[in-house]
């Protein structure tokens, strides 16, 4: 009997934990209402906003809150036209070296007293709010210390100068600021700031009698025209120059008037001047201008193993280009600009020439069927750089930039190298007195670049390639190899033209240096896009050259 009592208490046991974990388990509905769901695209929407903008974050502080009083309002809509982090850094980077009043050194003196600034405003001029948001804070971070300051911070008795009408009166806490010089706003510059709610907080004002705590005090604090009779106080209350002087009918200084006080103000708020031409600030502010197209290519042929001159070549189409006329000549103007820096954005070169075209008007119209060149040849170590070009259409006003990386190629002794291959519409022997110099030469040739690299049928596409270091023979001191040349349509495999010849053929210094001045007819081959593939194989070395280039044909 007691067995069976056991047993059966053992099964109401067993069916009460089983009804217990029942309860603990969510119900079945339950179970399936976890189940993630796929996000709607407004959900998706939704999230990538959120994330861009936690990305945009420290971006929108940078412009908002470090340099809000400092960039100016083209740098700030083109920095808002930004999409990418990188192009961020890269706009940040540019900001700073723009400033930069010695780009040839590490350190960016601008940067670190902007920061210091903001430091020292923020210690200074807090009330409540951050000193650099502070009136007094944004003035000292855009202008620095003035060279005179008149503090009054508790306010009190205050003996107006003469020109606000004498007399003595009583104040709120206010300070004078003087600047001998402002560059973009003038000489003699002088600020006031008040503190009308005695709270700290001092605002920049345009009236000198706002920090008069007695003005609406009738009988107090009379000016001295006041008190001789010379003027009444509530004459003050209807001045039409927005200021509450009591100066009687004696004339304002010239620095007090209306529209200069204004003019003043406005030029305050205003980002400071930046000490830069206007095309070099284009390139510096990496703010893209298109309405000037521009063509731009360059060209390495080195010279030694650490020299290399690369040759940039510019090119606009005339059609591009606007004209005035006077007395039967029309005349283009374009002002270039452009600056090679390295990859740390430190200065290397630059150059700033005026491109000046000259055309009888009647034959304006089928002159500008043809392109104005311009080519300039810098000496560069290997290595990567960065150029930047800016132009200005200086009749029309149109302007544009560019930028283009610069990979200029290094060469040792023991292997074969090239220059860059040049498809040019111009290869020409130049007469001995111009040997070396003016653009477009090269050594004893005239070497002038099809810089869009499209010909017509009926010319001739020049092919130049500098060639360096074969091993010579040893009895013909001359180098043994071929260099074969292909041309092919582009996509296709299939060479229309093939021809080989003999590096001994070519002309040039021995086998130190070699030089392929070719000229390929083009009325053969139908309009459309080719490709130029050279093979040069020097026997001696066992080394190989591949040098190619596209071109299209009109």
């Amino acid at each position: 009997m007691r067995s069976k009592q056991i047993l059966a208490l053992c099964s109401l046991y067993v069916l009460v934990s089983a009804w217990a974990d029942d309860k603990k388990k969510p119900p079945a509905q339950a179970q399936r209402e976890t189940v993630a769901k796929p996000l709607t695209d407004k959900q998706k929407k939704k999230n990538e906003d959120k994330l861009r903008k936690e990305l945009e974050t420290p971006y929108k502080k940078w412009l908002n809150e470090e340099v809000d009083y400092i960039i100016t309002d083209e740098e700030r809509k083109a920095f808002s036209r930004l999409q990418t982090d990188d192009e961020r850094e890269q706009f940040i980077e540019q900001f700073w070296m723009r400033r930069d009043p010695t780009p040839d050194t590490e350190e960016n003196e601008y940067r670190e007293e902007h920061y210091r600034r903001i430091a020292w405003a923020n210690e200074q001029f807090a009330s409540g709010i951050p000193g650099w948001k502070t009136d007094r804070g944004r003035i000292y971070i855009k202008f620095g210390p003035p060279d005179e300051r008149d503090e009054h911070p508790s306010g009190g008795t205050y003996d107006r100068p003469i020109e606000e009408g004498g007399g003595t009166t009583s104040t709120f806490p206010f300070e004078k600021w003087r600047y001998r010089y402002i560059e973009g706003i003038g000489n003699d510059v002088n600020i006031e700031f008040v503190d009308t709610t005695m709270t700290g907080e001092f605002h920049m004002s345009m009236d000198p009698s706002e920090k008069d705590a007695l003005t609406n005090v009738p009988g107090a604090g009379l000016t001295l025209y006041e008190q001789l009779g010379l003027a009444c106080k509530t004459d003050r209350f209807t001045r039409t120059d927005g200021t509450r002087l009591g100066t009687g009918a004696m004339p304002m200084p010239a620095s007090m008037d209306q529209f200069t006080r204004l003019e003043q103000f406005a030029k305050l708020q205003q980002a400071p001047s930046i000490k830069y031409k206007d095309l070099e600030a284009m390139v510096s502010s990496n703010i893209k201008y298109n309405l000037l197209p521009m063509q731009v290519r360059a060209h390495y042929f080195p010279v030694t193993e650490s020299t290399v001159l690369a040759t940039i070549t510019i090119q606009f189409e005339r059609k591009d280009l606007q004209y005035k006329t006077k007395d039967g000549i029309a005349s283009a103007s374009v002002e270039l600009y452009g600056r090679i820096t390295s990859f740390s954005r430190r200065p290397v070169n630059r150059f700033e020439p005026d491109l000046k075209m000259d055309i009888p008007a009647e034959m304006l119209q089928k002159a500008t069927d043809g392109a104005e060149i311009y080519q300039t040849t810098v000496p560069l170590a290997p290595g990567q750089y960065r150029l930047n070009i800016a132009a200005k259409d200086l009749v029309g006003g149109n302007s544009t930039t560019f930028e283009l990386a610069l990979n200029v190629p290094h060469i040792q002794e023991d292997q074969i190298a090239s220059s860059s291959l040049v498809l040019a519409d111009i290869i020409q022997k130049v007469p001995s007195n111009s040997i070396g110099t003016g653009q477009f030469v090269i050594g004893t040739t005239k070497v002038r670049p099809r810089v869009g690299e499209s010909f017509h049928r009926n010319e001739a596409m020049g092919i130049y390639l500098q060639l360096y270091n074969f091993e010579p023979d040893e009895k013909t001191k001359k180098p043994e190899g071929t260099i074969n040349y292909q041309v092919m349509k582009k996509g296709s495999n299939e060479p229309i033209y093939d021809v080989s010849e003999e590096l001994s053929a070519l002309t040039g210094g021995g086998a130190s240096q070699m030089t392929v001045e070719k000229q390929l007819p083009l009325d053969k081959l139908e309009p459309g896009e080719y490709v130029l593939k050279m093979k040069v194989e020097d026997k001696k070395r066992n080394q190989t050259l591949t040098p190619s280039a596209t071109f299209k044909v009109l």
